[in-house]
């Protein structure tokens, strides 16, 4: 069992059944999980959801989180416009390994046109699973947080 987190997870109108089969998932294995959005039937534009979202890690009401729409790249986008946050899009369970180990990516975004749900629990468990390796990539990361200050 890992030590509890809780986790954000948030979606557009276009994954809807995967936010909720992925907040299963991660509830099923000891998660507290946080619903962001959007219900179903919701059309409320991807900006909306994953903004309050990145603001919510960021403030660290909650420890890390997940976004889906139909690619993840517009999640990845908006998320990455709060300063300090590190979202990054990942459609296989290496690159979202690496987003938490090389990067200290604290937002897993995926694309729920893109990837199917059980590759896509995969993948979530990959990232929720992986701590950042600071002896190897802190002075990267910091570098980041270097150049994010000069927004």
């Amino acid at each position: 069992m890992h030590t509890p987190i809780t986790v954000a997870i948030g979606c557009d109108e276009a994954a809807v059944a995967m936010k909720n089969e992925l907040k299963t998932h991660m509830e099923a294995q000891g998660y507290d999980v946080v619903d962001f959005g959007v219900p179903e039937g919701d059309t409320s534009p991807y900006p909306d959801v994953a903004y309050p979202l990145a603001v919510a890690v960021k403030e660290e009401k909650v420890n890390l989180g997940i976004l889906c729409c139909g690619t993840g790249i517009g999640m990845a986008i908006t998320a990455n416009k709060v300063k300090g946050i590190r979202a990054a899009q990942a459609h296989d369970t290496y690159s979202a390994e690496r987003a938490r180990k090389s990067n200290d990516a604290q937002i897993l975004t995926i694309g729920a046109r893109v990837v199917g749900l059980e590759l896509a629990k995969n993948i979530v468990d990959a990232f929720l699973t992986s701590d950042f390796d600071s002896a190897r990539s802190g002075s990267k990361v910091d570098r980041i947080s270097h150049y994010d200050g000069l927004r």
